[in-house]
């Protein structure tokens, strides 16, 4: 018997129906919380990527040097006669040792097997008395000799390749000064200490001679380039006073200056730029009376002094000038101290890096800018008695008494950056004082670049500070009012036009910044100020004066409208500020405040500073705050400030003390973000400020800001060099600086929620 299933009734219909409902509805959910919980992590993980990689650029700059492939051997050539001279090439292929009788060995740099001798041109039976080094990028090297004459040499490497276009170096032995023997000391006498310069301006020789006199021989050689013959042109005389004690003699890379160690600690620093006559300039004491100075050397450039002593002690000095054109060589900076008594001391080619070898046999590498001990290591038990770089500075030689020579290479790409050198202030080769200077490049290849980054980050919080004061008040301000007491017909026209604002791009405010607004404010800056100063003035006398008229007129403006009446109070009050702003120029500044400014109160003035980006920086950041802080104060539940009206509460209580403590995370919250937006703002600072990296909070000069300057230098840096990663590191200062400010915004954010949320 078949039975009819009974139609299911409308009560069991709805309930299916509210079943698969709440189903979908569950699984709508369930899923979209997953699929938040990855944005959420995506965000997260994107976040980190870009810090790793920001860190991973910039790991590297702080990361000591390595050393690798370091080897010894027997000294190539004689090891009975001391070094002149170490010196490599490019490819760490082939080293030259220069010996002291004027044998130039040429060896495999990595095993010292011989692969080529010359020999200087010298005399026959004169004997070899005293040698000096000049700049080591010319590669000269001169020997003194026992009749009062020197040889001077330039020796190097010359690259060619055979036939199967394989790469060959060969010797290569140049005579800057001529071929012959160059007759320092006119009376013969034996040249016991020597100094030599040479360049293309031609060459410099400085000797002791053995009965005590200091003699000086400028010498310039100049060749016919058709027949070859050459022309020699030398001017000499006796340096006076001298001391009688001299230990050393360095002539300055460019000829201009001499110096003289006599006795334990007393330099004599002398003007030989005119070879004829040359002059005493000072007498400096090195050292304290405790240590005696045991070598010296020029970093390259020839302009600063490197001193160590018998207590391993190291400092630079160089001469800094005082007043006019008198300079003083004074005291720089000290380095790490090595082990042992310093017996020899090596200047890199091109930068400003130097070795310094000690009696217990110990290499330090250290880079004077930057204050930085690269690395130190014991190569031996015997004392190190000369050092050599190649051109490029990724090697090391050192020979030591016992005869070894010591060899590595050297991987040291940014000896320029540590702590001291981008955050402190760094005192700079010409500099009058120490400074925080960023300068990355220049014209000519005898500049040293600066790296602080002080005062970039200077002025990235400058920028956001004046653009913050500008914004915050007028943002807050306006957010309230529009919020809480304008009329909802007015707001839903406000509220848009502001948030608006918000999506004109910066470069067009950068623009009407940087061509409009910087020569307005300065052909009126007075009024321009005085507006400003008046601004806050204008709105309490208004509002003043609104209030004294007589209540039936006060009612005809609608509630809610009154902000309308502030605008033409406002523009005019701007306009009256603009026009007398020029008689009071002419009255109390000359007519030209600007001009007053820089001469007569000593206040530098720009024509792109502070107070133009602030006003556009400011007028950037201000919808930014507007938006959010208004949708804070418009979200506080009606039922408070209902609750307190009805209490009996004024409505200026109610918002002081119900509203804005309710709102107060939202508030916290715009100001964050609109300082975030301050501190990463690039068009703006890079079209109305002077661009220049500058420590002055002086609101009439500009500044650099990090985010301009990455914008400025990322095209030209060259892809992992120096500059290019120090640039990476503004972003990563950049990254943490917001990480660090929303974090804790955050927290502060969390805490009012916690404190207000039972209000």
């Amino acid at each position: 018997m078949s039975t009819t299933q009974a139609p299911e009734t409308p009560r069991s219909l709805t309930a299916a129906s509210v079943d698969r409902a709440m189903g979908r509805r569950l699984w709508t959910d369930r899923w979209f919380k997953h699929f938040m919980t990855a944005g959420g992590l995506g965000v997260i993980i994107a976040i980190s990527a870009i810090f790793f990689y920001l860190a991973s650029v910039v790991i590297p700059l702080f990361l000591p040097p390595s050393v690798d492939r370091a080897t010894q051997f027997a000294v190539p050539g004689s090891a009975g006669q001391p070094a002149v001279a170490l010196q490599a090439d490019e490819r760490l292929e082939e080293l030259v040792r220069v010996q002291a009788d004027g044998t130039v060995v040429y060896a495999d740099f990595f095993s010292g097997a011989v692969h080529a001798t010359r020999r200087l041109e010298l005399p026959p039976g004169v004997a070899v008395t005293s040698h000096a080094l000049a700049d080591r990028a010319s590669r000269t090297v001169a020997l003194g000799l026992a009749d009062g004459r020197a040889v001077v040499a330039k020796i190097g490497f010359k690259t060619s390749f055979d036939a199967q276009a394989r790469r060959v170096i060969e010797p290569e032995i140049e005579y800057p000064a001529g071929q012959a023997p160059i007759t320092v000391d006119p009376q013969g006498r034996a040249l016991v200490r020597l100094a030599v310069q040479s360049g293309s301006d031609g060459t410099t020789l400085a000797a002791v001679t053995e009965d005590g006199r200091l003699v000086l021989m400028g010498i310039t050689v100049e060749r016919n380039p058709i027949t070859g013959a050459e022309t020699v042109d030398a001017r000499s005389a006796e340096v006076q006073p001298a001391p009688s004690d001299i230990r050393m003699l360095l002539v300055e890379f460019k000829q201009r200056e001499l110096f003289a160690l006599a006795g334990a600690r007393e330099l004599w620093r002398y003007d030989i730029g005119n070879k004829a006559a040359p002059q005493l300039l000072e007498k400096v004491t090195l050292t304290s009376s405790d240590q005696r100075v045991t070598a010296l050397t020029l970093l390259s450039g020839g302009y600063s002094l490197i001193v160590g002593t018998d207590k391993g002690q190291l400092a630079q000095w160089f001469p800094v000038r005082e007043e006019g054109t008198r300079f003083k060589l004074t005291h720089i900076r000290d380095f790490a101290p090595m082990p042992g008594a310093i017996t020899v001391l090596e200047p890199e080619y091109n930068r400003k890096g130097f070795m310094a070898g000690d009696d217990k046999g110990n290499l330090g590498s250290y880079f004077a800018t930057s204050k930085r001990l690269l690395f130190q290591r014991q190569l031996s038990t015997q004392p190190i008695v000369r050092l050599g770089y190649p051109p490029r500075g990724n090697a090391y030689l050192a020979e030591d008494a016992a005869g070894r020579l010591h060899v590595a290479h050297v991987e040291n790409d940014y000896p320029e950056v540590s702590f001291y050198s981008t955050w402190q202030k760094v005192w700079y080769e010409s500099y009058e004082e120490p400074a925080y200077v960023w300068q990355s490049s220049a014209a000519n290849a005898d500049f040293e670049p600066k790296f602080s980054l002080a005062p970039l980050t200077f002025g990235t919080l400058k920028a956001a500070f004046y653009a913050m004061i500008v914004a915050v008040p007028l943002a807050l301000l306006g957010a309230i009012y529009t919020a809480y007491f304008m009329s909802p017909k007015v707001r839903g026209l406000v509220k848009p036009t502001i948030e608006v604002m918000e999506a004109l791009p910066t470069v067009i405010l950068g623009f009407l910044a940087g061509l409009w607004l910087a020569p307005f404010v300065e052909n009126n800056l007075a009024g321009v100020l005085l507006a400003i100063f008046t601004f806050p003035l204008t709105f309490f006398v208004a509002a003043w004066l609104f209030y004294l008229l007589p209540e039936r007129i006060r009612l005809l403006v609608p509630p809610g409208w009154e902000a309308g009446m502030l605008i033409p109070v406002l523009m005019v009050q701007i306009w009256l500020c603009l026009a007398v702003g020029h008689p009071i120029e002419a009255a109390f500044f000359g007519g030209d405040m600007p001009n007053w400014l820089s001469n007569v109160a000593g206040i530098k003035f720009e024509q792109r500073n502070s107070l133009v980006v602030g006003i556009a920086m400011g007028f950037a950041v201000t919808p930014t705050i507007f938006s959010i802080a208004e949708d804070a104060v418009f979200s506080v539940p009606k039922h408070l400030t209902t609750g307190s009206l009805a209490l009996g509460a004024t409505p200026w209580q109610t918002l002081t003390r119900v509203v804005l403590l309710t709102a107060s995370p939202g508030i916290f919250s715009a100001i964050m973000i609109g300082l975030g937006r301050a501190v990463g703002e690039t068009m703006i600072v890079l079209m109305a400020t002077g661009n220049t990296a500058v420590m002055d909070f002086s609101i009439f000069t500009g500044f650099r800001t990090l985010s301009a300057n990455i914008g400025v230098e990322m095209p030209e840096a060259g892809v992992g060099e120096t500059h290019y990663r120090l640039l990476f590191l503004s972003a990563l200062v950049l990254f943490a600086f917001t990480f660090v400010v929303n974090t804790i915004a955050e927290l502060v954010r969390q805490r009012l929620r916690q404190r207000y949320q039972t209000i």
